[in-house]
């Protein structure tokens, strides 16, 4: 059994490397839809810790995403050094610190901005905490779109441009590169790194699930009052939950930044919040697999819905655009897999098993 799992993942693992090379034979417009999917899981798994584990509903998750990126492009970009002189003294052409040091500064950031939303919300549940998270990530996209005066620190709704790529060592992602004959490109190369940065945030989630602060966590999501009668802390592994979840959003949204080169505020609306919800309640809440699942196909179906909302928007001579199709076709596709699958499409095979337990006796 081993060993058929050992080629399992070798196969799998064989298919993710070889993957971007195949379909960059065809352009790069699919490899840079298999990228942003990427950023999505990441960000899917954040959510998943404060939604699946905690059982806390959060409709501004894409705060911690916005916040990351901004952290990442003031960083990264000659933007400071032109808007404030006292940077350009010492600083001509902006800070433009290494990315090693800039996902560490947008992951504490943003876990400082989880806890900071947290500490607010700890009586609420339900409907009021998912009314004062979505008011939490509306207030951080108003910010960044009027921060511009009278300091200009967000660059308003015109979006903050020329963000440094990503590097290491001197090898820069931004630029294809040649091994063996065989030309890599850029969004190929960003691929590996977001890969890899999944990769370590699943081994994360799953060891943080097993430990006893994930089964804290699922005794608060399962009954707040028994879990606190029994000893926990709620309060402080609630604010944990916030913490741990928005340090993925950070880390996505830097990641984000260096990879489009430019952020503005559009990137970060409340529909996008609604997505990622929408991508770990899909996939099957609490259960990596289908957290992974659901924001794979939540990330890559309005791209391929493109090429059906095109032919239908031709049949109604014009008459419907376009985007608002692929919109309607996305919220049909979910209603018809929220209908036929209420628990998900891959739904934790634990999840119910005492339940099922008692009804058998």
């Amino acid at each position: 059994m081993k060993t058929n799992q050992l080629i399992k993942f070798f196969l799998m693992a064989v298919g993710l490397l070889v993957l971007p090379l195949l379909l960059q034979q065809g352009g790069n417009a699919w490899v840079r839809i298999l990228d942003m999917a990427l950023l999505y899981v990441l960000l899917a798994l954040g959510l998943n810790i404060v939604v699946g584990y905690a059982g806390l509903l959060d409709l501004g998750y894409v705060a911690f995403f916005a916040v990351g990126a901004y952290l990442a492009a003031l960083l990264g970009s000659p933007h400071l050094a032109e808007a404030f002189p006292w940077i350009a003294a010492a600083f001509p052409a902006g800070l433009h610190l290494p990315i090693w040091a800039v996902i560490p500064l947008a992951a504490a950031l943003a876990g400082l901005f989880g806890m900071l939303l947290g500490a607010p919300t700890l009586k609420l549940r339900g409907d009021y905490l998912a009314i004062v998270t979505l008011g939490f990530g509306e207030i951080i996209r108003v910010f960044l779109n009027n921060l511009d005066r009278p300091y200009n620190l967000t660059n308003g709704p015109k979006g903050i441009s020329e963000i440094d790529s990503i590097k290491f060592f001197g090898f820069d992602l931004g630029k294809n590169h040649e091994f063996f004959g065989f030309e890599v490109n850029s969004v190929s190369m960003y691929y590996y790194l977001f890969l890899a940065l999944v990769i370590v945030s699943i081994i994360i989630c799953h060891r943080l699930q097993n430990s006893r602060i994930g089964r804290a966590w699922m005794a608060i999501r399962e009954d707040e009052i028994a879990a606190k009668a029994m000893g926990i802390n709620t309060r402080n592994l609630k604010l944990l939950a916030f913490g741990m979840g928005a340090t993925f959003g950070g880390v996505s949204g830097a990641m984000f930044a260096a990879f489009q080169g430019f952020v503005s505020p559009e990137s970060f609306s409340l529909m996008e919040s609604v997505m990622i919800v929408a991508m770990v309640v899909l996939g099957g809440i609490g259960h990596l697999p289908g957290v992974i699942l659901g924001a794979l196909l939540l990330a890559a179906l309005p791209e391929v819905l493109r090429h059906v909302a095109g032919p239908l928007q031709a049949l109604t001579d014009g008459r419907l655009d376009a985007s608002i199709l692929r919109q309607l076709l996305i919220a049909l596709a979910m209603i018809g897999i929220m209908l036929a699958r209420p628990r998900g499409l891959w739904p934790s095979p634990e999840h119910g098993k005492s339940l099922a337990e008692t009804t058998k006796v």
